[in-house]
């Protein structure tokens, strides 16, 4: 595997760290190792090892014609690549890139978690992909009717115009009219912070989503359970502030092509 587990464990290491500097126990933290751009062979290996190793797998992409290849040939390697007594279970995938509104038909139902929603607009898009999706299921088929996708709300804490996320002052309406949509779940929410010299630097923005997170659980009267945020560089200073999910690519896989 070239070091690819190794770099696994290490990060699964600073991870449990992390967590218990933050008095929380390493299974509060869930794992996404971002694959976007690196082979499904590669991503296979590792559901292998993380499978054995920590649980099932939770992978991260960008770009849905790169995963929706990708997720099919990962299934296809874990099922004829080891033997059936140790086929792991599949990888739980999650959308972590920008999702444009008219993409969200080929999107919605496809991932259990979108961490990316970003605008009024965009959740409209997706409740009424799901309305089409729920809508073309045969009736009298075993198929079961698809659940609410979950979703979270991305907030663009550093308030970058190049950047995507809705800004802290129109969180609450956004999530007022996001909870009025059966067809959606909203979890929580998505930050990526301004780049920083030093992981450290990003600090102020976990600290800004988390307090973001319980003033709206207060304001709106419900569970925000999840806060999605945290990368290589600063995964570990997330985690102290609450983070429940990090996205971590480089310092698994290694440099993108």
């Amino acid at each position: 595997m070239s070091g690819l587990s190794e770099r696994f464990d290490a990060i699964w290491a600073r991870i449990a760290g992390a967590a218990s500097r933050s008095r929380r126990p390493a299974d509060a933290v869930r794992l996404v190792a971002v694959s976007k751009l690196h082979a499904a062979e590669t991503v296979a290996e590792l559901a292998v090892h993380w499978a054995r190793r920590a649980g099932r797998p939770v992978f991260g992409e960008n770009y849905m014609q790169e995963a929706r290849e990708k997720m099919a040939r990962v299934r296809e390697l874990l099922r004829t690549g080891i033997g059936p007594d140790q086929t792991p279970e599949p990888p739980e995938w999650h959308f972590t890139g920008h999702v444009q509104s008219k993409k969200a038909r080929d999107i919605v139902g496809q991932f259990s978690l979108i961490h990316s929603v970003d605008s009024l607009k965009l959740a409209q898009a997706l409740c009424k992909a799901w309305q089409s999706k729920v809508a073309g299921v045969p009736v009298g088929l075993d198929e079961a009717t698809p659940g609410p996708q979950h979703i979270l709300v991305q907030v663009n804490v550093g308030r970058e115009e190049q950047k995507s996320g809705v800004d802290p002052e129109a969180l609450e309406p956004l999530i007022e009219s996001i909870a009025a949509m059966p067809e959606l779940r909203l979890q929580g929410l998505m930050c990526i912070p301004p780049l920083a010299d030093i992981g450290a630097d990003s600090r102020p923005y976990f600290i800004l989503l988390r307090e973001l997170r319980d003033k709206m659980e207060s304001v709106c009267g419900f569970s925000l359970p999840q806060l999605s945020m945290g990368m290589s560089d600063d995964f570990e200073a997330a985690i102290e502030e609450g983070a429940t999910l990090v996205r971590i690519g480089t310092d698994i896989f290694g440099p993108r092509k």
